[in-house]
């Protein structure tokens, strides 16, 4: 079976750092772009980063930029999302995600596969 299942998510004060990872089953780091997307309570899903396959290229949302960083353990089969100096408005759910298409992963209707998410809580 398919999978995506994240982890690493919980509560931190602003400033604090997190590590998600999003471990894959099967060849799916190899196979597809990997990404991670949040959903604020509210709020629509939007994108936060991804990563070609073969890790050449990541790219991220402006509002993470120079705070969270997107990498990859094909050893591990994993997909992390490194997030530094956290604000309380990224507080939501982090879910990891993939896609065929790496320049159209940033949008959510061209996600292939979900994973189940992570909550992050940032307190001020």
């Amino acid at each position: 079976q398919v999978q995506l299942v994240e982890s690493g998510g919980g509560l931190v004060q602003a400033g604090g750092s997190l590590r998600l990872s999003c471990a894959a089953s099967g060849r799916i780091i190899r196979n597809y772009a990997m990404g991670w997307f949040r959903q604020a309570p509210g709020k629509e899903r939007e994108f936060v980063a991804r990563i070609t396959r073969g890790a050449g290229a990541t790219g991220v949302a402006d509002f993470v930029k120079g705070r969270f960083t997107i990498s990859t353990d094909y050893d591990k089969n994993t997909v992390y999302l490194q997030m530094n100096n956290l604000k309380p408005e990224d507080t939501a759910v982090y879910y990891c995600a993939a896609a065929s298409n790496f320049d159209r992963l940033n949008i959510g209707k061209y996600v292939e596969l979900w994973g189940q998410g992570t909550l992050v809580t940032v307190s001020s």
